[in-house]
């Protein structure tokens, strides 16, 4: 059953406000999928926070048009399913994993902000680090330095305190 006018107009319209929040959009073909494995792919991108949606290709199109995403609108052809995400790496991850236990998720492109990618540049960009994990490595390297100094100025009083001890215990021997 097809959409029409105004319901077509509502999906537009939450399509383009998923868009104007994104950091990136990955396009997989779906061709052959069951229902079971497109509904644990759902759940898998809902609990990562990833919006995945099955667009007819010319409403994807009209939702993309005047954003960054524009030039992604040439590689929408065929049964798609499109993922969008407010972290860069996000939606790339979620589609990549599903799409190594299925074979029959095929992974067409994506695009960043003003940048189109192709299959294989999503999948490398899935095999970058979250921004959460980038965050942690930072710290823990901003950290680092912090924590050897204290541990350096803890060690002057306790070899003072060892050599009292030694002290202590020669002069008990003897």
């Amino acid at each position: 059953m097809s959409l029409n006018r105004q319901e077509k107009a509502i999906v537009i319209e939450e399509v383009t406000t998923q868009v104007a929040k994104a950091q990136s959009i990955v396009v997989a073909e779906y061709r052959g999928l069951d229902v079971a494995s497109v509904t644990v792919l759902r759940k898998t991108a809902r609990e990562s926070g990833v919006y995945l949606r099955v667009l007819k290709n010319s409403l994807a199109r009209r939702a993309i048009a005047g954003t960054p995403f524009e030039a992604l609108s040439a590689t929408l052809t065929g049964p798609l399913i499109y993922g969008i995400s407010n972290d860069p790496v996000t939606a790339a991850k979620v589609l990549s994993a599903f799409s190594k236990t299925n074979d029959k998720l095929v992974i067409k492109g994506g695009a960043l902000p003003n940048s189109v990618l192709d299959a294989d540049g999503v999948k490398a960009l899935a095999t970058m680090p979250s921004r959460e994990e980038l965050l942690s490595k930072l710290l823990g390297t901003m950290q680092a330095p912090i924590a050897q100094f204290v541990r350096t100025l803890n060690e002057v009083p306790t070899k003072f305190v060892r050599g009292l001890a030694a002290v202590r215990d020669q002069k008990q021997a003897a």
